[in-house]
């Protein structure tokens, strides 16, 4: 009863979370998706910055492709848990790239993680089956 007085009531909240979790979700997918664009329209500094990362010239292409397909199974609802493991495993790729020419911790190796966390966190928000497999906090 005490407990009660202090929360009042959880379902404002409950019904606009899939809405919370719609924005948090279009934040990371819509970089992607210029991410991916970028790599299929290959103008010269994506090029650049993809041979100063160490990678062929070549690779650009089927990675724009790649992202593009992920990140679009991500945005449909029925997909998206899949889409989210095929995201994180790109995002690792990224990180791992970073690490490996040695740029910095914070703003570049750590922000293929800051994506794929908005990327979970906005999942968690909008799909119920993913609560219910993580239930972090339960309210009653």
């Amino acid at each position: 009863a005490r407990w009660n007085r202090y929360c009042m009531n959880w379902a404002p909240i409950k019904n606009r979370r899939p809405w919370a979790g719609y924005i948090v979700s279009a934040v990371p997918a819509l970089f992607l998706l210029l991410d991916a664009i970028g790599k299929l329209a290959q103008p010269e500094a994506v090029v650049q910055g993809t041979v100063g990362l160490g990678y062929n010239e070549s690779v650009i292409v089927p990675l724009g492709i790649t992202l593009l397909i992920c990140t679009i199974l991500y945005v449909i609802p029925q997909t998206a848990v899949l889409g989210a493991i095929l995201l994180t495993g790109y995002l690792g790729g990224t990180v791992a790239t970073h690490v490996r020419v040695g740029n910095p911790l914070f703003s570049h190796v750590l922000f293929g993680a800051y994506l794929g966390v908005l990327l979970w966190f906005g999942l968690y928000l909008r799909d119920t089956r993913l609560r219910s497999l993580l239930p972090f906090v339960r309210y009653q």
